[in-house]
């Protein structure tokens, strides 16, 4: 393992080190302000497509590519602003997208479980037997928790953290016993994920459907892509060209018309682009909100996506004519 040993850099430096990589810095001072509310790290990160590459043939004899230290011809560090800025509002978009779902989310897996018993998320009954199933721990053959037990005990341990008003009332008064319904309400959309895949298949199509989403299988991808996209926004990370780690899955060609084109390429930068997950929320909102303009916004932000001499509104997934999907208009 290497040591690591390259030296503190006052922001005056960091600006010398960024002119002397290629980037035109243009105003030093204002180099240093931008500095010192973002940080080098994260300015260099919204730069990182300016790098220079080449190509080289590695051991294997394939022709790969390979990103150098210096930046491309032509990189100013308004290019880096421009796209910071635009990330930013990308990243409110998102949260004010994802926060409705979520929601919504929380009161439809509370009420269908509710109909069956005010503590139904506790009866292994109310779900798969996978999910309910204890495992083997395979270097020791000794039983492990099953995920349905694992996440009672994240959710006593949240709910134990809460310092909602409601939670105490019944903590006071119920011997901390809440009832599905009240018991969403804390829970973050990872625990909600997590729940609703080891749902029954009967209930968790039918809140599948209320959503627009025609299979169980497709609403636990799209759950766990949100909440994965829902965590990088909320921790002001770089969201705009991020390679999902949890990309949606796409529907099958005709099964959510609204969404076929996510078939058309199959690039890794259309699989696992942002556009998917960004598709998936304006996809589901007007099942929330008939009169929703999120997908209006939407569109609008990314007709200013800040395009440069090699960066464009692609890095993101988004497909040549996005702009004349019924998606967007609608």
């Amino acid at each position: 393992m290497v040591e690591y040993t390259k030296p503190w850099l006052s922001l005056e430096q960091q600006v010398e080190q960024l002119a002397s990589s290629g980037v035109d810095v243009v105003d030093r001072g204002r180099a240093a302000e931008l500095l010192k509310a973002v940080g080098y790290y994260r300015l260099t990160g919204y730069l990182y497509p300016f790098r220079k590459s080449e190509q080289y043939r590695s051991d294997d004899n394939r022709t790969r590519t390979r990103v150098l230290s210096g930046y491309r011809p032509d990189t100013t560090l308004r290019h880096a602003k421009s796209i910071i800025d635009f990330d930013r509002q990308l990243r409110m978009l998102v949260m004010d997208g994802i926060e409705r779902i979520e929601v919504a989310v929380r009161m439809r897996i509370g009420y269908v479980l509710g109909r069956t018993s005010a503590f139904a998320h506790t009866d292994p009954a109310s779900f798969t037997e996978t999910f309910t199933r204890e495992g083997t721990n395979p270097a020791t053959g000794e039983p492990t928790p099953s995920s349905h037990a694992r996440w009672l005990q994240r959710v006593d341990e949240r709910r134990a953290k809460s310092d909602e008003r409601f939670v105490a009332h019944f903590r006071e008064k119920y011997d901390d016993r809440m009832p599905v319904w009240a018991l969403t309400e804390i829970l973050e959309l990872g625990q909600l994920s997590v729940l609703y895949r080891g749902l029954r298949q009967q209930d968790a199509e039918e809140i599948a459907l209320a959503f627009g989403v025609p299979t169980k299988k497709l609403m636990v991808s799209w759950l766990a892509s949100l909440n994965y996209v829902r965590n990088v926004a909320a921790h002001h990370a770089r969201l705009f060209n991020r390679k999902l780690q949890h990309a949606p899955a796409r529907p099958k060609v005709g099964l959510v018309p609204l969404l076929d084109h996510l078939r058309d390429e199959e690039t890794a930068k259309d699989v696992f682009g942002t556009y998917n997950a960004l598709a998936v929320i304006a996809y589901l909102l007007p099942s929330i909100e008939a009169k929703t303009q999120w997908h209006r916004q939407l569109a609008a932000l990314l007709q200013t996506f800040p395009t440069s001499h090699v960066l464009s509104i692609r890095s993101m997934g988004v497909p040549p004519g996005w702009e004349s999907l019924d998606l967007w208009r609608s």
